[in-house]
């Protein structure tokens, strides 16, 4: 079936000033540059390819986005496969520790204090390597997600008042209490299509492309394919695809690929899905027979701790308080300076990475070596989103070409 738009809604923010109906959908879709999907860059197998070419009635972009706004499926369950592709080189699996180590959450010290089952360090495994999870919600008091491992099932629960995370392998129960208000329990990564939609479908603005890409089939549901592109050069987003559910108007799939082209970056999707009723069991849970169980409050006093990566993670925040956005749309570039001189730290005796050898010159060696009007610095690169640090301390990142990141800088000069 070919791509389906109409002649004068065939882009949302090209031409003459929308219309009050148009402006209202139109603040559901965002560049990836600006809305930090960049912290879980997820792509999905080969396995979830679309199938199916159903016939349905011609919608536009206009409708379609407006009717994911308008979804409001309370009930669902299902399973959902995740794979990242950034095309980092193979640390051997130093890249999750770090990640894990990053994200500040009380399990991730590795040294006893903690919980195993905290979703703040749990759910960090996310951001990298292939998972299923299996996903289910009965409205905003009953939601649970599991991450099946090789031998072990990570569960993530929310029934009421309570919020519970469970760990097989180490048998840890992790147990807090939902504030008010909490529609499910939080988590540091979004985990399925409609979580990244919800990010990606928020504002547009003339920097951006958005049309109606034909029919598929997924997870054996009719669905619509929303294409939403740059189109400004310098980005190294090619498209994001968002497959929209006929009936409800839920997110099945969610798809970025990037401009270099080759596999997604970015493509999260539904292989089962059921918008029944889950079953009420499915959201008991009672800690298993000599599992330890950690309370939130009991945890938090070992993130109180003055322990290294805090410190540094301090030292990071402060770093960022002087965070500047430059650009615009798609080549938004943020920016800050980290005050240290002399560029990436090399780990050496007295240097900036102290007790960590050579790690800033192993680091080094992914990046590209630039000059320009600002200086010298060096380009680190994924698929998605680059970043130049200079040699005199400052750091621009964005989902931008190494070209942009320079000119960015010369800029700046």
């Amino acid at each position: 079936m070919a791509p389906i738009d109409s002649d004068d809604n065939r882009t949302a923010g090209e031409g003459e000033e929308p219309r009050a109906g148009r402006r209202k959908a139109a603040r559901y879709v965002v560049p990836v540059a600006v809305m930090g999907v960049a912290a879980a860059t997820i792509g999905l197998v080969p396995a979830l390819a679309d199938s199916g070419d159903p016939d349905l009635p011609k919608v536009t972009a206009e409708q379609l986005i407006e009717k994911i706004a308008k979804s409001d499926v309370q009930q669902l369950s299902g399973t959902v496969r995740i794979n990242t592709d950034l095309g980092l080189p193979d640390l051997g699996g130093l890249e999750s520790g770090l990640m894990s180590g990053m994200s500040g959450g009380p399990g991730s010290g590795g040294d006893g204090e903690g919980s195993a089952a905290d979703p703040s360090a749990k759910l960090t495994a996310l951001v990298s390597g292939s998972h299923t999870l299996r996903v289910a919600a009965d409205g905003p008091d009953r939601q649970k997600l599991s991450l099946m491992e090789n031998a072990a099932e990570y569960s993530l629960i929310h029934n009421g008042k309570d919020v519970w995370g469970y760990d097989s392998q180490s048998n840890e129960v992790y147990h807090s209490t939902a504030p008010d208000g909490a529609e499910r329990p939080e988590k540091d990564v979004p985990a399925t299509p409609k979580d990244f939609a919800e990010e990606a479908l928020k504002s547009v603005d003339d920097t951006t492309s958005v049309t109606v890409g034909g029919t598929a089939q997924v997870a054996g549901r009719d669905a619509y394919r929303l294409v939403v592109e740059p189109k400004q050069d310098g980005s190294t987003v090619g498209a994001i695809t968002v497959a929209v559910d006929a009936e409800t108007g839920t997110p099945l799939k969610f798809t970025l690929t990037p401009a270099s082209g080759g596999a997604a970056v970015v493509d999260v999707g539904f292989t089962k899905v059921s918008f029944a009723k889950p079953d009420a069991s499915t959201f008991d849970f009672t800690p298993p027979a000599g599992a330890k169980v950690t309370e939130a409050d009991e945890s938090g006093a070992a993130a109180k701790a003055p322990e290294h990566g805090r410190e540094a993670e301090g030292d990071l925040a402060k770093e960022m308080d002087g965070l500047e956005v430059i650009g615009e749309g798609w080549n938004s570039i943020a920016t800050f300076d980290t005050g240290a001189r002399g560029g990436l730290p090399t780990g050496a005796e007295g240097g900036d990475l102290g007790d960590l050898g050579g790690l800033g010159g192993f680091l080094g060696s992914f990046g590209d070596q630039v000059k320009g009007d600002f200086g010298s610095g060096t380009v680190f690169k994924t698929r998605l989103v680059n970043a130049l640090i200079t040699d005199d301390g400052k750091v621009y990142a964005g989902a931008v070409t190494k070209d942009a990141l320079v000119k960015a800088a010369d800029a700046a000069k």
